[in-house]
């Protein structure tokens, strides 16, 4: 399959996690970004996956580049323009004390994007699919009418495309996410998404059902219901004990069918950025290699949780690594 995912390209700035930002005299660094990220992972099961973005005509965005060409990610329509490639900062979290993430992207090469350094017909030129995600959405206006005018015209030629809603409040604020959010989704084949997300975007009324299962259920049938494009939707179950150990659990919905996987702690939890682009990449990759819908959703949960055990925000794993580990554990299961 030939994906293309659309979005911005970060250096991300990783504290000890024993220090602080302020107390530190060195960061370790890491590319990455969530459109970055699950291209990574695409690549990683075999499919042929496009990186559509912009970045600096410089030393960083060279080796931002060169990153992602080392993980088979294509570059051809990573544009060339602007002076700076956007960065975040992260206070690594420890026990209870959680993580801390500072963005620094403002006027980045591809916050100031112009629409005509795209040209979709020549992108979409073969392709099966279309992912972006709410954090493209968040940067600008001018970032959402190109997001939407992508999505129209992956439509018209026939493309599947996906959306992660990955609302992230420090970008922007629910009223406009609500907006942004509502004018995509006429053109969504497959969403990833929570309970808050379809309560504060989507205006669904807040189920009263007790069970964690039935409530996603109930949220996923009234978002078909608004949006009967929508064939698929997906999400995690995340249960936080302490910074370095977690429980995950992972949810597919489909033709009125909802699927949960095995439930996975993972301690210790290494480094967590990424995690659900991980699991955002295996889902599709079962979706679109039409798996089973549990064997989908047991492998995008497992895929995350090794993503877990790994320092960088995308995952290094390939399938044949991720089904090796599914039936380890069966085979402990079972003893």
């Amino acid at each position: 399959m030939k994906v293309i995912t659309f979005g911005e390209p970060l250096l991300r700035f990783t504290t000890e996690a024993e220090k602080r930002l302020h107390q530190v005299d060195q960061l370790a660094f890491y590319f990455g970004g969530a459109e970055a990220n699950l291209a990574v992972s695409l690549a990683n099961f075999g499919h042929e996956v496009e990186f559509v973005s912009a970045i600096p005509p410089n030393s960083l965005g060279s080796a931002c580049r060169k990153y992602l060409k080392a993980n088979s990610v294509k570059t051809n329509f990573l544009r060339e323009q602007g002076s700076r490639l956007g960065t975040y900062y992260v206070e690594a979290g420890i026990g209870n004390r959680q993580a801390n993430v500072t963005y620094d992207r403002a006027y980045s090469s591809f916050h100031l994007v112009d629409e005509s350094i795209f040209d979709w017909d020549q992108i979409f030129l073969d392709v099966d699919h279309f992912h972006t995600t709410g954090i493209t959405l968040a940067l600008s206006d001018k970032l959402r009418e190109i997001t939407l005018v992508a999505m129209q015209k992956a439509k018209e030629k026939g493309i599947s495309v996906s959306f992660d809603f990955n609302y992230r409040a420090k970008l922007w604020s629910q009223s406009e996410a609500r907006d942004a959010i509502q004018k995509v989704l006429p053109y969504v084949d497959v969403a990833f998404c929570n309970q808050l997300d379809a309560i504060h975007f989507l205006d669904i009324e807040e189920s009263k059902s007790e069970k964690h299962e039935d409530k996603l259920k109930e949220y996923y049938q009234n978002i078909v219901e608004k949006y009967p494009n929508i064939s698929a939707l997906s999400s995690t179950k995340r249960a936080v004990h302490s910074s370095n150990k977690h429980e995950l659990e992972g949810y597919f919905y489909d033709k009125q069918q909802l699927v949960k996987s095995k439930s996975y702690v993972i301690d210790p939890v290494v480094d967590r950025i990424g995690g659900g682009d991980a699991y955002a990449a295996a889902i599709l990759h079962g979706w679109l290699n039409q798996w089973p819908l549990t064997d989908t959703v047991d492998f995008a949960t497992a895929s995350s949780v090794l993503k877990h055990t790994i320092k960088g925000d995308s995952n290094a794993f390939t399938e044949l690594e991720v089904k090796s580990y599914l039936s380890l554990l069966d085979q402990e299961i079972s003893r």
